[in-house]
């Protein structure tokens, strides 16, 4: 399984259009974690599986997704009515209950990733406004193979981030 994470783009639908582009036929699956600030009816969400966020006030939008991919279940949803600013609790128990082995989120601007209960939390950090420690315009690419699950974080330029490469083991 290889997957690309992206959210809180914030109207820049260009980043959005380059990584479709870019990734498309690489990728299983391209995922936006929601502040978007686009129409549910562009063009863009025919590549993308995308949720709602607070910045999002088009109600076509889904408050939650959730997707399989191959064998993995995937939750995803933006994070901002589930509190991720403060705790990740409800977040993992939202994933337990819709029995998902990843749950994807954004909101705080902040990228992270970190395995909880067998179950892969992963914030992708903010394309256009981040925040926190790495104060870097990232996305993630999520590969699995038979010897487990690695995270890698890009910038806008399609880099890598040095320093931002997380291997967990098997699930």
């Amino acid at each position: 399984m290889k997957i690309l994470v992206v959210s809180d783009s914030h109207g820049d639908r260009d980043i959005l259009v380059e990584l479709r582009d870019k990734y498309k036929e690489s990728m299983d699956q391209l995922f936006h974690c929601g502040d978007s600030e686009l129409e549910a009816s562009d063009d863009i969400w025919k590549a993308f599986i995308t949720v709602r966020g607070n910045m999002d006030f088009d109600q076509r939008y889904e408050l939650e997704q959730i997707v399989d991919v191959g064998s993995n279940r995937i939750f995803m949803a933006h994070g901002h009515y589930l509190d991720v600013k403060s705790s990740m609790a409800p977040l993992l128990e939202a994933a337990k209950r819709n029995k998902a082995n990843f749950a994807f989120f954004g909101h705080s601007h902040e990228l992270g990733v970190e395995k909880r209960d067998g179950i892969l939390l992963l914030n992708p950090g903010s394309i256009l406004q981040p925040r926190g420690k790495y104060h870097v315009q990232t996305y993630a690419i999520v590969e699995m193979d038979e010897r487990g699950i690695t995270v890698s974080y890009y910038d806008r330029s399609h880099q890598p981030v040095e320093g931002l490469v997380v291997r967990f083991s098997k699930m």
